[in-house]
């Protein structure tokens, strides 16, 4: 029986590509490597003109893959995006978007559900493979972690690298804040781990409280290594999700002082060196004509930090809103062999990753409503991207919506980008020629607003009413 089932799942990674010449030849199903960064905004990389921090790594993926440069999050802050990422399905649908908690904290009752489908589980169908390393932030509770979704095995940390405050912690964030109330508080530029008591964890074991964050990127990617070694001769799927550069930011001693971009120039230089680790040891591995590797980050940049936290380049606003900087995030797509290099305009999403690895690999789709385009197409060809809208929630409010070059906001975010306030008037933005939306159409263009307002009422009309799993407490 044993037996039986290993052959079984070694068929099950081979696939016949007509299509390519190789007719009657059996080609090892591609590996993939999904790497997001933890609020990275759209311009602090070397390919989108960053001025001072450098990213040769990321430079050099770009130039021999495929940068896209409308490439939505399937959310501005951090659960919800990344259950966009692993579903396929807008968080709206799995009740992962809330106004009222935008994120799972450590005293969340809640998590991605066992009905939801997720990418793991879609290669796992395949044969493949899969390890989860890094930040998860889908619920911390047994039945929510990794391993219950489709992931062999994970190593990282439940939620984000700022909770699990200790009191004194509290105190000395709090007391460090300026007489005026600006942001960031001094403390924040030489934050302790020991401030941060979260559990570094492996599967459903905890490993280590309060983990030297100095070192997380490092373990991070060593993790990554090994785990791709270990499966070099099998198809594997790796989501490696970094958790930086979520302010508190941490980096490794030989990157400390390296970037002329300061700290947070450090958190991203180091990054891009352990991206670049990764391709070499495909490379060394003689694995790049076997693999893709994407990589892009769940959120904009989170700009109250200051200089801690990033540049949306020319685009609007950053983490938490719904502008362009909350949800357009730096997308890089490399298969040597099979992605050609260029640039791409089309619109694209995390959503998206379902449908196209499902396309990739042959492997079916979850029966169930699914915000998902196959981009092979465009990925592999010189086709249009198959995606025309994209929907911008804030918590649980349908704020937003992109057709085409166009942008309707039927709200916008108040000050602390908590809540949408509603417009009585609905802003237009032409987003090919005005990116930073300065310069609102709507006056000119009442039909414009009038066919997304459809468009509004017909994707409201799709929804169905699920619990609430951020609220649950």
């Amino acid at each position: 029986m044993l037996h039986t089932r290993f052959v079984l799942a070694a068929l099950l990674t081979l696939v016949a590509l007509p299509e390519s010449g190789l007719a009657g030849k059996e080609v090892r199903l591609p590996n993939v490597i999904v790497i997001l960064a933890d609020d990275m905004g759209f311009g602090d990389a070397g390919y989108r003109g960053h001025p001072a921090i450098k990213t040769p790594n990321l430079d050099r993926m770009a130039s021999e893959g495929q940068q896209w440069d409308h490439f939505y999050a399937a959310a501005s802050v951090c659960s919800p995006s990344r259950a966009g990422l692993l579903t396929g399905r807008l968080p709206i649908r799995s009740g992962i978007a809330s106004s009222q908690h935008r994120v799972f904290f450590p005293w969340s009752k809640g998590g991605i559900q066992a009905s939801e489908f997720t990418l793991a589980e879609l290669f796992k169908s395949r044969g493949y493979q899969t390890a989860m390393i890094g930040k998860w932030h889908l619920g911390h509770l047994p039945e929510f972690l990794p391993n219950r979704h489709g992931f062999n095995t994970w190593f990282g940390i439940p939620y984000s690298n700022d909770m699990d405050k200790t009191e004194d912690a509290k105190l000395i964030l709090n007391n460090s804040m300026s007489e005026d109330g600006s942001y960031p508080p001094s403390a924040w530029y030489h934050p302790q781990s020991d401030w941060f008591q979260i559990p570094l964890m492996q599967d459903d074991v905890v490993k280590e409280r309060a983990p030297d964050q100095r070192l997380l990127t490092q373990r991070y990617t060593e993790r990554s290594l090994h785990f791709i070694r270990e499966n070099s001769t099998r198809p594997f799927f790796l989501y490696l999700a970094f958790s930086m550069p979520h302010v508190p930011l941490f980096r490794s001693p030989p990157f400390e002082g390296r970037s002329e971009a300061g700290l947070y120039g450090d958190v991203i230089e180091e990054l891009d060196a352990a991206v670049g680790q990764i391709l070499d040891e495909i490379r060394t591995l003689d694995l790049e004509q076997d693999t893709w590797v994407v990589f892009t980050s769940d959120n904009g940049p989170w700009l109250k930090f200051g200089k801690l936290g990033g540049s949306a380049g020319n685009l609007r606003d950053g983490k938490s809103s719904t502008w362009e900087g909350g949800f357009r995030v730096p997308a890089l797509f490399w298969a040597p062999g099979t992605i050609p290099p260029r640039v791409v305009q089309d619109v694209g999403s995390t959503l998206d990753l379902m449908a196209t690895f499902s396309a990739l690999t042959e492997a079916p789709l979850p029966n169930t409503t699914l915000d998902s385009f196959n981009l092979l197409p465009a990925l592999t060809g010189n086709k249009a991207g198959p995606r025309r809208n994209m929907y911008f929630y804030l918590g649980d409010q349908l704020s937003a919506i992109r057709s085409g070059p166009f942008k309707v906001h039927f709200s916008i975010p108040d000050s602390k980008n908590r809540k949408a306030v509603p417009l009585a008037d609905p802003l237009l933005y032409d987003l090919i020629n005005d990116p930073s939306e300065q310069h609102d159409l709507s006056a000119s263009k009442p039909e414009v607003i009038r066919a997304i307002t459809r468009l509004r009422d017909a994707h409201l009309a799709s929804r169905v009413e699920v619990e609430n799993q951020l609220n649950r407490r």
